[in-house]
């Protein structure tokens, strides 16, 4: 064992300390960042050097769209096969969910746009499961990469579901003259993983209301997924047959009803998750009943609304039969006598009729900064209240018998908007020297496009890029003629000719410069009347075949040049069969090699820049 411990060490010791977490890849809805070291030795040193870690565990806000479909979008102003398309997002691959693959809208066309996905997409859609560098890697509900921790059915991380129960049951249409619809079942807020099934010639409906109290409703009309206050709908029409689902939670409260629409009887069947959003809480001790001479003072129950933070009254407790009001505690408190010189006790006052001093609080200040986080402060006072309903302050001690409100908090605690660059654009040109262009936007805390940024840290838009194809540029006066690449080099040379350099001479150059761009080799030299004789040509196009195309010279005057088309050949290479892999030559028989194929190509004329 003590080998075994100094073999770890000094494999450890071989690998620099590991560096800082860099930038999370995402600002909500769980992202990834990444730490490296280096390796002091000059062997190769054993593990990884580089460690991974979630970070932005927090929800993104329901209208952000997701994150694998702004990846697609982001491909929208980039041509595929010179045709523009808006692409949608195809998830839950099984063979390679970490690849980009996306649908174009109204096509069967899939493409995959990119090998990976950006570090931090989900997996699959139902799935807390990210992508980092290109693999799936498994994440637990406690949002640790490797963890296998599950949430339970009340979407508690590692719960014991405790904090929910279980409801189903059944409803049977009853028709009747007078009525034309009427209530299956009352889900509330919270309420997670709702299925109803509908059989008959009914329909279903929902009725929501938020905590707000703004109501809506919804008919339910045709097959789809969709957001009813921003809960995702599944819903399924059948003609004798109705599904809905909804995963959830409820970020409303949903009534599901049922219209009539035929003399046939239908019923419907559901099943939920409802919390327990209602529970008792046990109050601290009130005040003594008395100031000295001995008394008493005891404990109650009060029902508190999970979702709101507030007491609320106790029928809401008793809703729940899991719901066990705790009995009140009772001990004795100012076990001290009395001063004789008072000669009684004081009767602390405790009845419904006057009620105990409590805090009161004004509201919170302007939070000190819009983003990444700042502070509000309020001031917090101990009140009492008369039985005429009169409130006026009094000593804090008074009070004491609860906890002191907080007086400063947390605000904005979400990141400032970032700049976030999209991929470039392909080149603006075909041939030579463009531009190329990229989205620059100024991204918020939940992944929307916002201002805030500042523009001094903004990311270029736009750079220079070379296209390594020479450009064939056509004489301003005949812009649809190919010109070769060296026709600037000649003028330039034709140009800059010292004046002692001899006319002989200089042709001489341009043949050779014409010979090393064409690949062909000069024949006999036929002088053209009207040309001067540096710019005769002095070549023929027979080193390959195919037709001729004009090239006006280079001074105005003279004669077309006659010059070839390109020619294509097609590449012969040995493959292995099994394999499919490129072998050496001299593993095929020879006197099988396909015959030497060529065709001519290019036969247009060079396009502009």
């Amino acid at each position: 064992s003590s080998r075994t411990a100094r073999s770890e060490e000094d494999r450890d010791s071989l690998w620099d300390a590991w560096g800082p977490w860099s930038e999370c890849s995402r600002t909500c809805g769980g992202g990834a960042s990444y730490s490296l070291r280096r390796c002091l030795s000059s062997k190769t040193c054993e593990g990884r050097n580089i460690r991974y870690r979630t970070c932005s565990n927090v929800d993104c806000p329901p209208e952000a769209d997701d994150f694998r479909a702004q990846q697609c979008s982001a491909h929208n102003d980039v041509k595929y096969q010179g045709q523009l398309y808006e692409w949608l997002p195809v998830s839950n691959d099984p063979d390679n969910p970490c690849s980009l693959k996306c649908q174009a809208r109204g096509t069967a066309l899939v493409v995959e746009l990119a090998p990976k996905v950006l570090d931090g997409t989900r997996c699959y859609s139902e799935s807390l499961d990210m992508c980092i560098s290109g693999l799936c890697q498994i994440v637990g509900c406690d949002h640790q990469l490797g963890s296998a921790v599950k949430e339970d059915n009340c979407g508690v991380c590692n719960g014991d579901g405790s904090t929910c129960r279980l409801v189903r049951g059944q409803y049977k249409s009853q028709l009747s003259a007078s009525k034309i619809d009427d209530t299956v079942v009352a889900i509330p807020y919270g309420s997670r993983q709702v299925r109803l099934v509908l059989k008959g010639p009914d329909h279903l409906y929902l009725e929501t209301k938020t905590l707000q109290g703004v109501k809506s409703e919804n008919s339910l009309s045709t097959t789809g997924s969709f957001l009813v206050e921003n809960s995702s709908i599944d819903f399924q029409k059948f003609p004798d047959k109705e599904i809905l689902r909804i995963s959830g939670p409820l970020t409303a409260d949903f009534t599901i009803k049922i219209h009539y629409a035929g003399a046939a009887d239908s019923s419907v069947q559901f099943i939920f998750y409802q919390p327990i959003i209602h529970r008792w809480r046990e109050t601290d001790f009130f005040p003594c009943s008395a100031s000295c001479g001995g008394g008493y003072q005891l404990t109650s129950a009060e029902c508190f609304d999970l979702r709101s933070n507030r007491v609320v009254a106790d029928q809401y407790c008793h809703y729940y039969p899991e719901n066990i009001k705790p009995k009140p505690k009772l001990q004795e408190c100012n076990l001290d006598p009395c001063p004789a010189s008072d000669g009684y006790k004081q009767i602390m006052p405790y009845d419904l009729y006057h009620p105990l001093p409590r805090w009161e609080s004004t509201p919170w200040t302007a939070c000190s900064s819009s983003c990444g986080g700042g502070i509000q402060s309020r001031s917090i006072s101990c009140v009492e209240e008369d039985i005429q309903g009169h409130i006026s302050p009094v000593e804090e001690w008074k009070c004491m018998y609860t906890p002191k409100m907080p007086v400063v908090q947390p605000c904005n605690i979400f990141d400032c908007p970032k700049w976030l660059a999209q991929e470039w654009s392909p080149c603006t040109v075909t041939c030579g020297q463009g531009l190329r262009y990229r989205v620059v936007l100024c991204i918020d805390h939940r992944g929307m496009h916002t201002g805030g940024c500042s523009t001094k840290t903004k990311p270029h838009i736009k750079e220079e890029c070379v296209v390594p194809t020479p450009c064939y540029k056509p004489k301003e006066k005949l812009p649809v003629e190919a010109k070769l690449p060296w026709y600037k080099q000649a003028q330039e040379l034709e140009e800059g000719t010292a004046v002692s350099e001899e006319p002989s001479n200089l042709s001489e150059r341009l043949k050779a410069m014409m010979s090393l761009q064409l690949g062909l080799q000069p024949q006999s030299c036929q002088p053209q009347a009207g040309c001067p004789h540096l710019l005769q040509p002095c070549w023929s196009c027979c080193a390959h075949p195919g037709p001729w195309l004009p090239l006006q010279v280079w001074r105005a005057g003279c004669d077309h040049y006659l010059l070839c088309a390109g020619v294509q050949e097609a590449v012969v290479t040995c493959l292995n069969k099994q394999t499919r892999e490129v072998a050496d030559e001299t593993l095929c028989v020879s006197s099988r090699r396909p015959p030497q194929l060529l065709k001519t190509c290019s036969l247009d004329p060079c396009p502009p820049r």
